[in-house]
């Protein structure tokens, strides 16, 4: 009898055991698809919609095309239209000449100081996109170095002042992209042309720039969607020249007309939607024919072109070093640039709550990147685990705000929770508004980025811990997790120090009790406090440059560690 009872046992624990698993299983990947999907839908979806819906309700209260008619009669914002259209252009074909120089050079010639280079190219990331403007403005500006040591007389102000600062934050992100096209060509391709007698020239025109030209149209594409939609730069050195960036504000803060400012928000929408479709579609063409068995190009000298191609380089560079550094230096001086005499003064921050907007960017940002890397993680995983068909959906979703620009998300939050009869209203002058804003600002990135790193874990391992009676709990925990630690650490960091600089995103969203750092440095700039606006921007950029030094700190501790499993 006991014989007869022992197998049955068995089986009852097996069915007793096994649904429970199931159940949990279930809940966990309930849970890692509904939590995300609910908090997209709620601060991205709904208030992108209500933009929509805003921009068809007029002063009055009806409801039509009246907005859209008084924006297309209205001179100014036709004006501002074709102004960002065509600032935007032209900084993007030169962002991506330059960009192309700077990416050959790092990739495919044997200059020296390449690390110097890469340093200058961070700097434009260290810091709100108007440092770029303050920077030009102290050295060539009416009371600039310029100037004062020369008696030039340099009309920075406007189009002009505007175009070089969009280039100089525009142009790391366009290296960025071109570099990682060159980065994929295959030597063998330059081998065989060797071997065919076909001159260097040859090779550049044929194999090189045929290559690099969708990662060359995908950095333009990049380049055009976050200067179209800047409003940093276009606040500080714009002067009269007037861009869309500018009009939102303008018809929101400054006329609280939120109808016109929704109207002017799509307009802005447009081509940015236009411009992030082709970028696609040119990074899908760039990396999807690409082979895994590729060989690396090895560059070698080559005193004709790396020794022309070193001092262009090396002059672009110097260019992005200098702008920066004359802001921190200018943050040094007694009055700029008459009395070039070093004190801590401009440190002595009374204005816009002293350094408390500092305290508050690092919380918003900590808050951010904190539930950011959580939301992303869950929504990767659960993404690999849905049917075809929903998980193309889902990722759809998940990368739909890279084409939504930071004042359209900003003006948007605006209307979805500065409201006194709804729940939501609770959050309106919070820091946690702020940091959900930031977050979805950049959630396709970290998306993109996480997606990456839950590809990588070997499928096999998955399957060995299933093979032992693991669950997905023992996936997520023993297979997922320790590949994707150094994945989660990079979209942490990101996350961090881009919610630290972002400008655009939150300029609708701040209150006098709650107030980011990029904010005061407008605001100081606004009241004339130049060099205390030179002064926070200083400490922004040590607070993200040390945030990027510990990033790279704990990489390389979660490279050895990996290294050594």
């Amino acid at each position: 009898m006991s014989t007869a009872m022992a197998p049955a046992a068995g089986f009852a624990g097996k069915s007793g055991h096994k649904p429970k698993m199931a159940s949990a299983d279930r809940l966990l990947l309930a849970v890692s698809l509904v939590v995300p999907v609910l908090g997209l839908s709620l601060f991205f979806l709904y208030p992108l919609g209500l933009v929509a819906w805003r921009s068809l309700v007029g002063l009055d209260g009806s409801i039509g095309l009246g907005n859209y008619a008084s924006v297309l009669a209205s001179p100014g914002i036709r004006t501002a239209t074709i102004n960002s259209l065509w600032i935007s252009a032209l900084t993007t074909a030169v962002c991506v000449v330059l960009g192309f120089i700077l990416a050959y050079a790092l990739q495919r010639s044997s200059i020296s100081g390449k690390g110097l280079v890469r340093a200058s190219l961070a700097l434009p990331l260290l810091a709100p996109s108007l440092v770029q403007a303050l920077g030009l403005i102290f050295l060539l500006g009416r009371n600039g170095v310029v100037s004062q040591w020369t008696g030039w007389t340099i009309d920075i102000y406007g189009p002009v002042g505007l175009l070089i600062a969009n280039v100089l934050y525009g142009l790391p992100q366009a290296v960025l992209i071109i570099e990682a096209s060159l980065r994929h060509s295959d030597a063998r391709y330059y081998d065989a042309a060797e071997v065919m007698g076909a001159s260097h020239w040859q090779q550049f025109r044929d194999i090189t720039l045929p290559n690099a030209k969708f990662g060359m149209l995908s950095a333009g594409f990049v380049v055009f969607t976050v200067t179209i939609t800047d409003f940093g730069n276009a606040a500080v050195i714009g002067g009269d020249y007037r861009v869309l960036a500018t009009e939102i504000y303008r018809q929101v803060v400054g006329q609280m007309n939120f109808g016109m400012g929704a109207v002017v928000g799509i307009l802005l929408l447009i081509p940015t939607l236009v411009a992030v479709y082709i970028q696609r579609v040119a990074s899908q063409r760039q990396f999807g024919g690409g082979s895994e068995s590729a060989i690396p190009v090895q560059p070698s000298w080559l005193p004709a072109r790396d020794l022309p191609l070193g001092m262009a380089v090396f002059a672009i560079s110097l260019c992005m070093i200098v702008v920066v550094a004359t802001v921190v230096l200018a943050s040094f001086m007694f009055l700029w640039p008459y009395r070039m005499e070093f004190t801590l003064r401009n440190y002595v921050i009374t204005l816009s709550g002293g350094y408390t907007p500092l305290w508050t960017s690092l919380l918003i940002s900590l808050m951010a990147a904190g539930f950011g890397v959580v939301l992303l993680f869950l929504m990767a995983f659960a993404q690999k685990r849905l049917p075809p068909a929903l998980a193309r959906l889902l990722y759809f979703g998940a990368i739909l705000p890279v084409g939504v620009p930071g004042l359209v998300l900003g003006l948007a939050y605006v209307l979805a929770f500065n409201v006194s009869d709804s729940v939501l209203g609770l959050l309106y002058g919070t820091t946690v508004i702020i940091a959900l804003c930031n977050f979805y600002h950049y959630h396709s990135q970290g998306f993109l980025t996480m997606v990456t790193g839950m590809r990588s874990v070997p499928p096999a391992l998955e399957e060995s811990v299933t093979c032992l009676g693991g669950g997905l709990r023992c996936v997520l925990r023993d297979a997922i997790l320790p590949f994707l630690t150094a994945t989660t650490v990079s979209v942490f960091f990101f996350l961090f120090m881009r919610s630290m600089v972002t400008l655009s995103a939150v300029i609708f969203l701040f209150t006098p009790q709650v107030m980011p750092a990029s904010v005061t440095v407008m605001r100081l700039d606004e009241a004339g406090f130049t060099l205390q606006a030179a002064a926070f921007s200083t400490c922004i950029m040590i607070t993200v440059a040390l945030a990027m030094l510990l990033m790279r700190v704990a990489m390389t501790y979660l490279g050895r560690k990996k290294a050594g499993a």
